[in-house]
């Protein structure tokens, strides 16, 4: 496609990991690729766009602009929405719809009452060409309309992934505090593992690290069992799509990129129940070939051949588990990889400064990023 059919558009990234969601796009195509703040904007076209949906592991959402206008107050916001955009092609009255916004200007500083005067300003157009309008439907609209409101303008986007990309459709049943699915990948990339040397995640859950690890080694394309939004936008190209479709499910492979076997990739989970649910997950997620998970206590653990990279998502004590009782597993799990992992990188999200501590290790790395609203550490330990 020609520079003059590329649009910007804007990726919705999991706090603490926009450097790590700018490289994932540059290397899937994107061009003018920056870092913000939970978000990467890009330039792409719609090849690309496709692409990057199917493809891309970090984002919560993809958004494609439409329109950019001045705006600093609620009239301008009202009167910029009904004329920057051609609605009659975009959304016509037998589409439902629903409008979410973010940022804020003056008289504009909260977000549904900005989304509600969007929402107006469209259904009142509506009226008035057609004499009927659009149903708004939060659940699964025709079409997701996003404004973000800042310095002095109103970015107009729509939503071109339907249901958050997170959900990538392996976990049918989760646990008490999933960690979600783009956010594992995210904290695989920064540990700068790529298959060659072993992965263990000693208290595993239902295995999201791992299979997300997994997935990104073997080429695994997140978006393929997706249903998106764009194939219902005015200009979908089934071509194009179908093309997008194919190179993703041609991405997939049995070893890593340059041939070599995948590492061993393993991990151990206490509760019987909860390990049948990390290997039901495997196998949905098509790589049960490439993962071995064991029932049984971490303290207990052996890790393969090293030197390789531990991962670990225990409880804070913020949602599930009591503070007094975790202190404890923390010192044990320290112990543990002190002991029996030399030679090995440790990477241990931490929501719990006071029980990290219990770990008696000092970290080299500790990453902010936000895990379900709980401002967290990944923090990485050489071991030697």
């Amino acid at each position: 496609m020609t520079e003059q059919m590329q649009f910007q558009g804007t990726a919705v990234i999991p706090p603490g990991l926009e450097a790590c969601g700018a490289e994932e796009l540059s290397a899937l195509g994107a061009t003018d690729v920056k870092a913000l703040h939970r978000a990467v904007g890009f330039r792409t076209d719609l090849a690309g766009f496709y692409r990057l949906q199917l493809q891309a592991r970090l984002p919560f959402r993809l958004l494609r602009q439409l329109a950019v206008f001045p705006c600093r107050h609620r009239e301008e916001l009202y009167a910029g929405v009904q004329r920057s955009v051609d609605w009659s092609e975009w959304l016509p009255p037998e589409l439902s719809f629903r409008v979410d916004a973010s940022g804020s200007l003056p008289g504009l500083t909260h977000s549904h009452y900005s989304a509600l005067q969007v929402k107006n300003a469209l259904v009142d157009w509506q009226r008035e060409r057609w004499g009927e309008r659009s149903s708004v439907d939060l659940d699964n609209p025709d079409l997701s309309i996003h404004v973000h409101l800042g310095g002095g303008q109103a970015r107009l986007s729509v939503d071109g992934s339907g249901e958050s990309l997170h959900r990538r459709g392996y976990r049918p049943r989760m646990g008490l505090a999933p960690l979600k699915e783009n956010l594992a990948a995210g904290l695989i990339r920064l540990t700068g593992w790529d298959g060659s040397v072993p992965l263990a995640d000693p208290l595993c859950g239902s295995g999201t690290l791992l299979i997300e690890a997994a997935c990104m080694a073997l080429g695994r394309a997140p978006g393929l069992d997706h249903r998106f939004a764009l194939e219902r936008w005015p200009d979908f190209n089934g071509q194009l799509w179908t093309q997008a479709l194919e190179q993703a499910g041609q991405s997939e492979r049995q070893q890593l990129a340059d041939g070599r076997p995948l590492a061993a990739v393993v991990g151990l989970e206490l509760d019987g129940e909860v390990a049948d649910q990390a290997r039901a997950n495997a196998e949905a997620a098509g790589v049960s070939d490439a993962i071995s998970i064991q029932c049984g206590d971490f303290r207990s653990f052996q890790p393969p051949e090293g030197p390789g990279v531990l991962v670990c998502n225990p409880p804070y004590g913020e949602r599930i588990g009591d503070r007094d009782a975790l202190e404890p597993l923390y010192a044990d799990l320290g112990r543990m990889v002190k002991e029996r992992c030399s030679g090995w990188d440790f990477w241990l999200l931490s929501g719990n400064p006071e029980l990290t501590g219990a770990l008696k290790m000092k970290a080299s790395r500790r990453i902010p990023v936000s895990n379900g609203g709980i401002d967290c550490r990944w923090l990485h330990y050489s071991i030697h």
